[in-house]
């Protein structure tokens, strides 16, 4: 048996899923013409209050449309070092966006109000011109770390005091609400665009929805096509994000438990200097100075439990739908055991 705790990215449709994708009606969606994308697209944006959506293949994609909507060429981008954004989209806000990024050093990935102000760029011509803050909730490099919605309000009137638009990477936003028991409008409410991503906690085998005003999305689609992401009968796809809004968020609270059980075992062995506090479905430990993260690595992956060295001293474990009680109880004993 095989423990795959690499990514939440690793999961397998279930039957159901499989069940919802095969009876799927499709259309062409170039067309706007496929019943599952529209349904999809329509399900995704009322459930935040917002006007419209747009599916696309991937996180990476809503994101770097989000950016090329809200920027000009030569502005400059707001975000926290370790975001998805800047760490892990191959240098799309430069090559896509042609826009620069100032890089704040939050905690656990996480940015505030006072940072957020201070890095913004004076009115002159020797200066990027600051149009856009990225967030990221949860945080990937920050050990699934959630913000306090009292501090992205407080974000959000910066952005309106200097006329900034605010996205959010929602790759893990479900994981966030339900870590915090929040509801999901007050973030439509706040963000003028957010990426939700239906391939990592919720299950499905590919697919994001950027979501935002209607003109907003009007302009994203014009540049989904520019990106190649202009899909045909991608309904088949679509209906699994449609059975996972219906039937996988409540369940990422499993998730969220089994990590804890996870990370508290690892916090007691001699391997872990420190473990990022577990408040969602990822586990970050910091390696102490006589074993190195990859080390540890080949040592799980000897017993069959894959994970991830994300620095030479830190490890991460990502939890998911496809993690069984036996897999975790099973964890819990080699890792005892090491």
């Amino acid at each position: 048996m095989i423990i795959d705790f690499r990514s939440d990215t690793v999961t397998k449709p279930t039957p159901a899923m499989l069940q919802a994708m095969m009876g799927a009606t499709v259309g062409d969606d170039v067309f706007s013409e496929d019943p599952s994308i529209n349904e999809l697209e329509r399900m995704s944006a009322d459930m935040f209050g917002m006007e419209s959506g747009l599916f696309c293949p991937s996180g990476t994609m809503t994101n770097q449309i989000a950016i090329k909507c809200h920027t000009q060429p030569g502005d400059e981008v707001i975000c926290d070092e370790s975001s998805h954004v800047y760490q892990y989209e191959g240098g799309g806000i430069a090559f896509n966006s042609s826009a620069s990024v100032k890089l704040l050093y939050g905690d656990r990935g996480r940015i505030n109000a006072t940072q957020v102000k201070a890095a913004i760029n004076a009115d002159d011509n020797h200066k990027a011109n600051t149009s856009l803050v990225c967030l990221e909730n949860t945080s990937n490099r920050g050990g699934g770390s959630c913000y306090d919605f009292n501090e992205i309000k407080k974000i959000k009137e910066v952005c309106i005091e200097n006329h900034l638009a605010l996205h959010l990477d929602g790759a893990r936003l479900w994981n966030a609400m339900i870590a915090k028991n929040e509801p999901a409008k007050q973030y439509g409410e706040t963000f003028d665009s957010i990426s939700i991503c239906l391939s990592k906690g919720l299950g499905c085998p590919v697919g994001s929805v950027l979501i935002g005003k209607k003109n907003f999305i009007k302009k994203a689609r014009r540049i989904r096509k520019v990106f190649g992401g202009g899909m045909r009968q991608a309904g088949f796809l679509a209906a699994a994000g449609i059975y996972a809004l219906k039937n996988n968020i409540e369940r990422l609270k499993q998730d969220h438990d089994n990590a804890k059980r996870i990370g508290e075992v690892i916090a007691k062995t001699s391997m872990a200097k420190s473990v990022f506090p577990v408040e969602t479905n990822i586990i970050i430990f910091e390696t102490v100075a006589s074993v190195t993260a990859a080390e540890i690595v080949e040592k799980l992956k000897q017993k069959n439990i894959l994970c991830y060295a994300i620095a030479p001293d830190r490890v991460r474990l990502v939890v998911h739908l496809d993690i069984t009680e036996e897999m975790v109880n099973k964890t819990i004993e080699i890792i005892k055991a090491l």
